[in-house]
């Protein structure tokens, strides 16, 4: 065997794996995690991993944060979203995100602001990307789902308890927005699936 032959096996092979391999991901995640929670994120405060399956079952509401924004307000009414309906089955799920150049403190810093500020207690996740090519797989999926990425910061996806999408609102849409509550609402009212 020649070396281009060689080269030309090995590369066969490499694209080989790498079509493989998410659906070596997806095989790992438990069998009743619905495909838009089979993604793992490091925790904000201790950047411990944490898989988004612990979720199945709820209402999750997804949202890009950031800390020096005009709708960074919205953390008060996300934590109190998250207080008034957790035990019902809601969470929401915040990522930082520096894409639109307002969230440019460490992890540490934001977790810090996020609670001495706004006392949020809902789950936060380590800074990532949420748009574009950079974009974590989780946003990029939800992207696609809805055919829309986040414009700005804030902006929120809407899962049902079967993790299936049920819509997106733009960072205009408060949490206490009447149709994104009587939305959340319908969720919890659903059967939680088996």
């Amino acid at each position: 065997m020649n070396l281009l032959s060689r080269l030309l096996s090995a590369s066969s092979l490499c694209a080989a794996a790498l079509l493989v391999a998410p659906a070596v991901q997806a095989a790992d995640a438990p069998a009743s995690c619905p495909a838009t929670l089979q993604h793992t994120f490091p925790r904000l405060q201790d950047e411990k991993p944490q898989s988004l399956c612990q979720y199945s079952g709820k209402v999750v509401l997804v949202v890009n944060t950031a800390s020096f924004c005009g709708f960074t307000g919205q953390y008060k009414g996300l934590e109190e979203l998250y207080a008034r309906y957790k035990d019902k089955g809601l969470v929401v799920l915040g990522f930082p995100s520096n894409d639109f150049s307002q969230e440019s403190g460490s992890n540490q810093q934001i977790a810090e602001f996020c609670e001495n500020t706004f006392g949020v207690k809902f789950p936060m996740f380590a800074k990532s990307s949420v748009k574009g090519a950079e974009a974590s797989a989780l946003f990029r999926q939800l992207t696609e789902l809805s055919g829309t990425a986040p414009r700005w910061n804030f902006h929120k996806y809407l899962l049902g308890r079967d993790g299936k999408l049920v819509d997106n609102y733009s960072s205009l849409t408060g949490p206490d927005n009447k149709s994104l509550v009587r939305a959340i609402e319908k969720q919890l009212a659903a059967a939680t699936p088996r």
